[in-house]
């Protein structure tokens, strides 16, 4: 199988990022908290930099790892927390596929002036389809492809910024208005805003087809997470400049909206238009990589039946995980608007982040002890040289699992529920199918 570089690897992970978070939430998360999304996106911003420097740590001690935060969560604590937390995670990759399929939905049905949501939902599945094939022909060439999209979206990214800061007149009137919703405003578009960061876990999917093993993904993890922060901050700043903060709903094509409502020229709302669609089938095709590959590593740990574990003979891409994910990724599209979709998604994502603080913890530990744990890292396959380590150690990791705490609490309630849900039905399933294995009861005394 042909390896990704560091282009490649950082071009698969902007493509996760930039593409939801941008083209399609940035008017959801000004709706809810008015000019309180900039702060939005510093604190998600802060927390995505700490979860990057620890992905960063973990997918290079884990260069064989393709499962992103189960693997790391399921190497420090087992099965049984690796089961529930690889398939919240899943789930939440393929809800990231329906949110940011429904997104490019939008703006092709908006650039072809097609009014009705049949037809966001007609071009969304068409998207998903048509990526099937894509994602078949191996990781390497989807990263290739990637690659190119990348570099135009960025670069109309750059134009509309330019444009919207230069010939916007709304910024000062946004900037004295009050945070909308106060600091519970802030916090609900938080939620979303870390939904728009969930893209650089596709790069630790793919550490082990990367160049240079853990220590390239790590490279590429914290630089994608760098590049996007001052992205979407340019961006809120050039839609907040365009449009008052109170006009936008839950509209899954901010920019082509924002542009409408300012008679921005046409030629710039085309050019938006096509980088919001070539940044969406970017994003959605990461996503489908990742959950794909981490379907693949729930099987190839023997959590998943083997039947996940196929692949093409050619490419040897996953094909029963890619299949599977581009399926389920086109029925969660009709289970309501882009918000809660988003939030369904990002329950999973960030109970992954909360986890895989704790797991760093626990993988740092026996990395600097070898004489103790020697076997653990053996059976494990933990690497005890040439480690990217994060900085700051405990105290970023810890300041981190802090804020993800906090987050939960800005949950729109049906989210939260299903999350919840999700994680009891994840544990029923768990030891209904160890309940008739011969295996060892593990007890634990943490206290005298």
């Amino acid at each position: 199988m042909k390896q990704v570089g560091f282009a490649g690897a950082l071009a698969v992970g902007l493509g996760g990022i930039i593409g939801a978070g941008i083209f399609v939430l940035s008017g959801t998360m000004i709706n809810l908290a008015g000019t309180g999304a900039l702060f939005a996106f510093m604190l998600t911003g802060f927390v995505a930099i700490v979860l990057a420097f620890e992905m960063g740590e973990l997918s290079s001690s884990l260069p064989n790892a393709s499962g992103a935060s189960y693997s790391y969560v399921y190497t420090a604590f087992g099965s049984e927390l690796g089961f529930i937390t690889g398939i919240s995670l899943y789930l939440s990759f393929v809800a990231s596929v329906s949110a940011i399929s429904l997104g490019f939905g939008s703006y092709l049905a908006s650039m072809l002036n097609l009014s009705g949501a049949m037809y966001h939902y007609i071009f969304a599945i068409m998207l998903i389809a048509a990526l099937i094939g894509v994602n078949l022909e191996g990781i390497s060439e989807a990263a290739r492809a990637d690659l190119f999209i990348v570099a135009f979206k960025v670069g109309v990214l750059v134009i509309f910024i330019i444009f919207a800061l230069l010939f916007g007149k709304e910024l000062a009137a946004n900037i004295s208005t009050p945070v909308t919703g106060g600091v519970p405003g802030i916090f609900s578009a938080s939620v979303i805003a870390m939904f728009a960061y969930a893209g650089f876990q596709s790069i630790a999917t793919m550490t082990p087809n990367i160049k240079g093993g853990g220590r390239t993904a790590a490279k590429a993890i914290i630089a994608a997470v760098v590049i996007s922060l001052v992205l979407y901050i340019m961006v809120t700043l050039a839609l907040l400049s365009m449009v008052p903060s109170g006009v936008f709903g839950y509209v899954a094509d901010p920019l082509s909206y924002a542009l409408t409502a300012s008679h921005g020229p046409l030629w710039l709302f085309y050019l938006v238009d096509l980088a919001a669609l070539a940044a969406t089938v970017s994003a959605t095709l990461a996503m489908i990589i990742a959950g794909s590959q981490l379907v693949y590593q729930l099987s190839e740990d023997g959590l998943l039946p083997a039947l996940f574990r196929r692949r093409t003979e050619t490419r040897k891409a996953p094909v029963t995980a890619v299949l599977l994910t581009a399926l389920l990724g086109s029925v969660i599209i009709f289970s309501g608007n882009i918000y809660i979709i988003a939030a369904i998604s990002n329950f999973g994502i960030l109970f992954s982040y909360l986890l895989t603080g704790f797991s760093l913890m626990k993988i740092r530990r026996h990395r600097r002890n070898p004489e103790k744990y020697g076997a653990f890292l053996k059976e494990s396959g933990i690497q005890i040289k040439n480690v990217f380590e994060m900085p700051l150690f405990p105290y970023l990791a810890v300041a981190g699992i802090g804020i993800i705490v906090v987050f939960f609490f800005g949950f729109p309630r049906i989210a939260l529920s299903l999350g919840v849900g999700l994680i009891l039905v994840s544990i029923v399933v768990y030891y209904a199918l160890r309940e008739d294995r011969d295996e060892p009861v593990v007890r634990i005394r943490f206290f005298k």
